[in-house]
Order: structure tokens, then C-alpha cells, then sequence
């Protein structure tokens, strides 16, 4: 198993046709997100491992970490090895990787949301900055442990990243009602500012902007390696939903 290989899945191409899901006997993927191929358990790609991105029908599947030369179906290898965890040491090539990292797409009201209006800025910006010359990637990932937190210096739920950049120069929280009753513990989740006010689901026109200042240098691209500690705030959502346990008595939830 790596720490350092998992596989990257490019939306923006992949058709939900499941076969990743149903290949991978690793657990990599959330088979309850199927037919959407949702990355959940990155840890436990076997390393060098291309079986998914083999049988992927599109080539929407490429590799953290890969320098095999391999290339998935019909396209190039678009995933270059990065120099540190937070991706913005690596070479742009005129490449757009828009990430999106979250706590739960199943109850939280602001991560669904959100993922509902990166969906559709995603949709009509691909097309112009492609157009540009600019390859664009989209890639969706659960954090669902406090080790892939820190494994992705994760600040926050929801977050937005552009080459590996947050999207936000800060970080503004309130509580959250849907994180806090998944991990039955006060938490505070991502609101994003806007023209003076603080929104739990951005507007489209913020998200917009903030991934077209990202893509052409119009904000503070310093690479931030080395300074990330988990905040308690996260630490307290994992430990809470680790320790929950279901209505029935048990841990089936």
C-alpha cells in the first residue's frame, strides 16, 4: 500500500460507467457513491498499481505520483510528480487541477451545495480556458480520516484548490449543524465572503473568480510546506465520528 500513489479521477471526462469501482478490490473507491467514482480510502492503492485506470473506457483515471510513462486511454499522462504534498511546486504547463476536498457529500448541507455550484463554474469555464490552450482537471476527494487530512493539509470543509492552491486566502467558520450531528460534537464548517457577505454555499460569480485569479497568478501562490498542523476543529469531527454510536446501539453507522 502508498501513501504517495492513488489514483486522480478528471470528472470533467469520466461517464459514471462504474468499472473502476467494480475492478479495484482495494477499497479505494466509495462503492456507495457508485456509479460516481469517489476516491475515499487513497492509502490503499497498491502502489504502481494501473488496474483501474486500465479498464477506464475514457482515460479519465491518472496517478499521484506516476513517472511510469504510463498513459491512460487514448490521452497522456497528465499527472506529473509533484516535489511536495501541497501540489504548488509543481510545473503548470499551462495545467488546471481544480480539487475539491470535503467532509460529506450524503448529509452536510454546505458540501453539497457546494459541489452542486463547482459542478456547474466548472462546466462553463472548461470550455474558455481550453480553449486558451490550458488542459483542466476536476477531481473530487472525501476526507474521511484525520490521517487524510493531514495528508492533504486539509483546513477546512469544504475546500477548493487550484494547483494546489486554496481558491480562499483565509479560512472563515461557523457552526455547522450537519458535521456536528454526523460526529455528535460542535463543528464549524467553510463559509465563503463575498462582496461583504458571508455565504455557506458560494455564489457561482465567487467561485468563478477566485479559480480565474488562481489560474493566472492573481494570488499568493507561496508554497506552504512544512507549516501544516490539523486544526481541532477536524480533530474533534474525526475523533466525534470514530466514537458515535448508532441509534440501534451498535457501529453499523
Amino acid at each position: 500500500m502508498s501513501k504517495t500513489w492513488y489514483p486522480v479521477i478528471d470528472y470533467l471526462t469520466c461517464t459514471e460507467c462504474s468499472i473502476c469501482i467494480d475492478k479495484c478490490p482495494q477499497g479505494v473507491y466509495d462503492v456507495t457513491k457508485a456509479p460516481c467514482p469517489v476516491v475515499v480510502n487513497p492509502t490503499s492503492c497498491v502502489d504502481h498499481c494501473h488496474g483501474c485506470g486500465n479498464v477506464c473506457p475514457v482515460g479519465a483515471i491518472t496517478y499521484v505520483g506516476d513517472n511510469t510513462g504510463w498513459t491512460p486511454l487514448g490521452g497522456s499522462q497528465k499527472v506529473e510528480e509533484s516535489c511536495c504534498s501541497c501540489g504548488s511546486c509543481e510545473p503548470s504547463n499551462k495545467k488546471v487541477l481544480v480539487e475539491y476536498l470535503y467532509l460529506d457529500l450524503k448529509t452536510c448541507d454546505r458540501c453539497i451545495g457546494t459541489d452542486v455550484v463547482l459542478k456547474d463554474v466548472m462546466a462553463t469555464l472548461t470550455p474558455a480556458l481550453e480553449f486558451a490552450g490550458y488542459t483542466v482537471e476536476y477531481c473530487k476527494t472525501e476526507i474521511t480520516t484525520a490521517e487524510l487530512a493531514m495528508q492533504y493539509e486539509f483546513l477546512s470543509s469544504p475546500t477548493i484548490r487550484v494547483n494546489g492552491q486554496d481558491i480562499c486566502q483565509t479560512v472563515s467558520e461557523t457552526s455547522c449543524g450537519c458535521c456536528s450531528e454526523i460526529s455528535d460534537t460542535d463543528v464549524d464548517c467553510r463559509v465563503f465572503e463575498y462582496d461583504g457577505e458571508k455565504y455557506e454555499i458560494p455564489p457561482k460569480e465567487k467561485l468563478a473568480d477566485n479559480i480565474l485569479r488562481s489560474v493566472f497568478g492573481t494570488t499568493d501562490g507561496s508554497c506552504s510546506c512544512g507549516s501544516y498542523e490539523l486544526p481541532d476543529n477536524l480533530r474533534a469531527f474525526f475523533d466525534g465520528k470514530k466514537n458515535k454510536k448508532c441509534s440501534c446501539g451498535g457501529d453499523c453507522c
